[in-house]
């Protein structure tokens, strides 16, 4: 579920960095560039990352009524496979903390989270066993490897890649005035899909980087920010 959820919103982002059309209403800024030149530069930096930090809010309906789906992810990760996170659920779902080097995964799920995972009182069994212990193994084991595949830079890197013009009709973009995020000047892109509309904020100035992407219809309400 939650590599689902991540994938959706790199999906998003996607959509709006792959190659379109551009609209250039209210498209000045300091670089005076297109939104699709805003666009390709900031999937061309994003793509290059070495290491990022992303949050991830999802405030849908199916995400705050499951227990295994998160309503918000805070990860740090590299492209050698490092990463450290805690994922959160909501009704009483519990969080997940993760650790991982290269091909070793640790994760530690709270007691919320065990009782949520595991039904009835094996639940508070499992939960108490593993009380503020971490679960320790590598990316091949099973119980690990979803949540290996999430906390890899690689992956979402990936997923943007493939999924980048994967339509079949070009989406329009249109170029917002300039706004702030985190007192960071930006300069929001915004497209739209089957109903669902995505925005992209990009830093006004150069090198342009993603500091925000949101995605928003069709059951879909997620805002996911990248730092450093």
């Amino acid at each position: 579920m939650a590599r689902r959820t991540l994938t959706c919103v790199a999906a998003s982002a996607a959509l709006v960095l792959s190659p379109a059309v551009a609209s250039t209403a209210m498209a000045s800024d300091g670089d005076d560039l297109t939104a699709q030149q805003l666009a390709e530069q900031a999937k061309d930096n994003l793509l290059d990352a070495k290491s990022v930090h992303l949050e991830l809010t999802d405030r849908s309906k199916a995400a705050s009524t499951s227990k295994t789906q998160p309503t918000s992810m805070d990860l740090s990760l590299d492209r050698d496979g490092n990463c450290v996170g805690t994922m959160r659920m909501s009704r009483g779902g519990g969080s997940v903390e993760i650790v991982k080097q290269g091909d070793e995964v640790w994760m530690k799920p709270d007691t919320a989270s065990w009782k949520a995972q595991v039904p009835g009182s094996q639940g508070d069994a499992v939960a108490e066993l593993f009380k503020n212990r971490y679960i320790h193994g590598s990316t091949d084991d099973a119980v690990l490897k979803g949540m290996a595949d999430i906390c890899d830079l690689n992956n979402f890197q990936k997923d943007i890649g493939t999924d980048s013009g994967s339509t079949a009709d070009p989406v329009s973009l249109t170029k917002g005035e300039e706004t702030t995020r985190d007192g960071t000047k930006v300069i929001p892109l915004k497209g739209e899909e089957a109903g669902t509309r995505a925005t992209l904020y990009v830093t006004a100035d150069s090198p342009h980087h993603l500091v925000e992407a949101t995605q928003q219809g069709d059951g879909a309400d997620t805002t996911l920010t990248f730092t450093d």
